[in-house]
C-alpha cells in the first residue's frame, strides 16, 4: 500500500501502482472526466501512470496551468500525427506546449506550407481526435531509440536521444505516431474538440542559425468550440492593440536595418514618453533614499567573469571588444550588477552607512537570435529601470518589503490592477545551475517567502525558475485583455558579495558581508512601454500622454487663434499642438483619434468670437464649450486623480 497526501491534508491509502485516474474516480466520476493530469510530488503525472510511493497529490482541471500545458503538448503529438499522414517523409524536431498553445518545428523536404494548408491539418486533426486514440507510454533504452530514428532517417532525434541518458527515455504513441517524449499526456485524444493553427514560420534547428531551418507550425486547441470562439475574439483584439502596430500610429519608435536588428530608435514622441516614466520613478526612488549612479555601456571581460555572468552567459552575449593591448577583452555590458558591486567597493562601508540603494537607468546587451527579436519586448539593446540595495542581513526583509510597496505603487498609478507575485526558488534536483552555497540560498528564499506574506502578496511558488545568483519574486500581471506579462522583478543575492568580496565594519569591529538586493519595478523600459501600450490600447494615461491636446482649427482662418490656445495651454504644461492641416475637420477628428490624442480643441468663428473651446475628449465623448482656464483647470483635475 501507499500514502496519499490532498492538498486539504488529508491523507489515504491506496495499492501500489494505483493511478491518479483511479484515484479520481474513486472520489467522483465527474471529478474523474475533468481532471487532464495530475501532480505527484514534484512531477506532473499522466493520469494513467502507476503512482509506485507515498506521494502528495493534486489533480489538474482545464482551469490549471499544468492542465493546459498537458492539453497542449498533447494537441502538438494530434498535429505531428496529422502531418505524418498528410505528408509522408516528415522529420520532427519539438513541439512543447506554450503560454496559449503549442508549435511543432518540422522539415518537409522540399515542401512548402502556405496558409491554405493549414485548414486541411486541422480538419485530420479532428476526425483523428475524435477516434479517441489513446497516449500510450512506453520506456525504451537508448539503443533501441536510436535504432528507431536512425531507420526513419530522423537526424534531429538522433541528435536529441544522443543528448540524454540511458533509462531516461520514454516514448508516446498515439495512433499510428510515436515521438520521444517526457510527457504528460492526456488520456486519449477524444477531449480536444476545436482545433486552429495560427501561423507559419521559420525556425532553426535547436536555435542555431548555422542549422538548417524548420517549418514551425502554431497552434492552439480546446475542450469546447466555445472556448475557441472566444479566444479567436481575443486574438482579433490583441491585434488591435499590438505595440509595433500602435507605435508606428502614435510616432513612438522605429527599427531600422542599418542600425541593427532589435536596436529600437526611439522617435521624439517616444523619448518624451520615456523621460516622464523615467521621471516618474526617480521620483518615487529619491523618497526612498536612493541615489542615482552612472556606469559605461562597456566593462572588461574580467569583471563578468568574477560576477558569473560570463560563464553563464558568455554564449548569449555580444562577442568580446579586443583592443590593441594584448590579451585586454571587453564586452557591451550585458548586466547593471558587477558594476554597482564596483561603486560599493569603491571605498570602506561601515554598518551604518547600510543600507546603500545604487540606482541607474543602465542600457545592457544581449545577443538574440533573429528569429527572437519581437518589437520592443524581445530586443538586443534595452534599459533596465535597475537598482541594487546592499544591506546588512537583519535590514534585508524591511528593504524588501519597500521594494514591494514601490512596485505595487506603480501597478497602483497604471492600472495594472490583475497580478500574482511567483515566488522563483532553484530547482529542486538540478542545481548544476546555480552558484553559492544551500545555506545562503535558504536563507534568501526564506526572506521571500517572509516578505510576500508579510504583504499579503498572492503567490505562487515556481521551482527551476530563479535567477543563477539567487531567488526572486517576480510580477505576473494580466493586462486588459486578460494575457499575462511578467513586469518587475525582485531578487535576493548572497553570493555576489562573496564573489566581488563586499564587505563592511559592523558594531563589534569585524567585517561583515552585506546582502545584495536586486531589482527592477518596469523591467526594462522597452518592455514595459510594449505592455502598457497593448494594456491601454494606446489609451496612455493623461499624465503620460506624449500629445495631451490637439487644437483643430475649422479652417485656416482661426489658425491664429488656434496659435492662441496653444500657447496658453504650453505656458500652463499642457502638451499642445496644433493640427492646422488644409483638410476637413473630419478628417483631423479622424486621424488624431488614430493618434490616441486624449483631447482634441475644435476652434471655429463661435470659439474665436467668445474666447472659448469645444471640447471633444478621446473616444468621441463631448465635454461641451468652455474657456481655455476651466479646461486647464480640468485636465490638471484629472492628472491629479491619476497619480494619487
Amino acid at each position: 500500500m501507499i500514502k496519499i497526501t490532498f492538498p486539504d491534508g488529508n491523507v489515504k491509502e491506496f495499492e501500489k501502482g494505483t493511478t491518479a485516474y483511479q484515484i479520481a474516480s474513486s472520489i467522483s466520476p465527474r471529478l474523474a472526466n475533468d481532471v487532464l493530469c495530475a501532480s505527484v510530488g514534484d512531477q506532473v503525472y499522466d493520469l494513467e501512470r502507476p503512482i509506485l510511493e507515498d506521494a502528495t497529490l493534486k489533480l489538474h482541471k482545464w482551469e490549471d496551468r499544468e492542465a493546459k500545458a498537458t492539453f497542449w503538448h498533447s494537441s502538438s503529438h494530434l498535429m505531428a500525427e496529422a502531418l505524418e499522414a498528410l505528408y509522408p517523409g516528415v522529420k520532427f524536431g519539438i513541439g512543447p506546449s506554450i503560454e496559449n498553445g503549442f508549435y511543432y518545428d518540422v522539415d518537409l523536404g522540399d515542401r512548402q506550407l502556405v496558409e491554405a494548408d493549414l485548414r486541411k491539418i486541422e480538419d485530420k486533426m479532428l476526425e483523428l481526435a475524435r477516434s479517441g486514440e489513446r497516449f500510450v507510454r512506453t520506456d525504451v533504452s537508448k539503443a533501441d531509440a536510436l535504432k528507431k530514428y536512425t531507420e526513419k532517417g530522423d537526424q534531429y532525434k538522433c541528435e536529441l536521444i544522443g543528448d540524454l541518458q540511458d533509462g531516461t527515455i520514454t516514448f508516446y504513441q498515439n495512433g499510428a505516431f510515436t515521438d520521444l517524449c517526457r510527457g504528460p499526456h492526456l488520456r486519449d485524444t477524444s477531449v480536444i474538440k476545436a482545433v486552429k493553427l495560427l501561423n507559419i514560420a521559420g525556425a532553426y534547428w535547436r536555435g542555431d542559425e548555422h542549422n538548417k531551418q524548420l517549418t514551425r507550425i502554431y497552434g492552439i486547441t480546446f475542450p469546447k468550440k466555445s472556448m475557441l470562439d472566444e479566444y479567436l475574439v481575443l486574438l482579433e483584439e490583441a491585434k488591435k492593440r499590438d505595440h509595433r502596430k500602435l507605435g508606428k500610429e502614435m510616432e513612438l519608435f522605429t527599427f531600422s536595418p542599418k542600425v541593427g536588428m532589435g536596436l529600437p530608435l526611439w522617435l521624439p514622441k517616444g523619448a518624451a514618453l520615456r523621460e516622464r516614466l523615467e521621471q516618474f520613478l526617480r521620483k518615487v526612488q529619491k523618497e526612498y533614499g536612493y541615489q542615482q549612479v552612472i556606469t559605461p555601456h562597456i566593462g572588461n571581460k574580467e569583471l563578468y567573469i568574477t560576477s558569473g555572468h560570463w560563464a553563464k552567459y558568455g554564449k548569449d552575449s555580444f562577442r568580446p571588444i579586443t583592443t590593441p593591448q594584448e590579451g585586454e577583452e571587453y564586452l557591451l555590458k550585458p548586466m547593471n550588477c558587477p558594476h554597482h558591486c564596483e561603486i560599493y567597493k569603491s571605498k570602506p562601508r561601515s554598518y551604518r552607512d547600510l543600507p546603500l540603494r545604487f540606482a541607474e537607468f543602465g542600457t545592457v546587451y544581449r545577443y538574440e537570435q533573429s528569429g527572437e527579436l519581437h518589437g520592443l519586448t524581445r530586443v538586443r539593446g534595452f534599459t533596465q529601470d535597475d537598482a541594487h540595495l546592499f544591506c546588512r542581513p537583519d535590514q534585508l526583509k524591511e528593504e524588501f518589503c519597500k521594494v514591494i510597496d514601490i512596485v505595487l505603487y506603480i501597478f497602483r498609478t497604471l492600472k495594472f490592477d490583475k497580478f500574482t507575485a511567483q515566488v522563483s526558488l532553484r530547482d529542486k534536483v538540478d542545481r548544476s545551475k546555480y552558484i553559492g552555497s544551500d545555506e545562503n540560498w535558504e536563507k534568501a528564499e526564506a526572506a521571500i517567502i517572509e516578505a510576500a506574506a508579510e504583504k499579503g502578496l498572492p503567490t505562487v511558488v515556481e521551482y527551476g525558475e530563479a535567477a543563477f545568483y539567487g531567488p526572486k519574486l517576480d510580477f505576473m500581471v494580466k493586462d486588459a485583455i486578460g494575457r499575462s506579462w511578467q513586469l518587475g522583478t525582485i531578487q535576493v543575492d548572497y553570493n555576489l558579495p562573496e564573489r566581488f568580496e563586499l564587505e563592511y565594519v559592523g558594531a563589534d569591529d569585524k567585517r561583515h558581508r552585506p546582502v545584495m538586493i536586486h531589482r527592477a519595478p518596469f523591467g526594462s523600459m522597452e518592455r514595459f512601454v510594449a505592455v502598457l501600450l497593448e494594456h491601454t490600447g494606446g489609451k496612455l494615461p493623461l499624465w503620460l500622454a506624449p500629445d495631451q491636446v490637439s487644437i483643430l482649427p475649422v479652417s485656416e482662418k482661426f489658425n491664429d487663434f488656434a496659435k492662441k490656445v496653444c500657447d496658453l495651454l504650453n505656458n500652463s504644461d499642457i502638451r499642445a499642438s496644433i493640427d492646422d492641416r488644409n483638410v476637413t475637420i473630419g478628417k483631423k477628428i479622424r486621424e488624431n483619434e488614430l493618434k490616441r490624442m486624449p483631447f482634441l480643441l475644435i476652434v471655429g468663428e463661435k470659439e474665436q468670437a467668445t474666447d472659448t473651446v469645444s471640447v471633444r475628449k478621446q473616444g468621441g465623448e463631448d465635454k461641451g464649450v468652455m474657456t481655455v482656464g476651466d479646461f486647464v483647470a480640468m485636465i490638471k483635475e484629472d492628472i491629479a486623480d491619476e497619480l494619487k
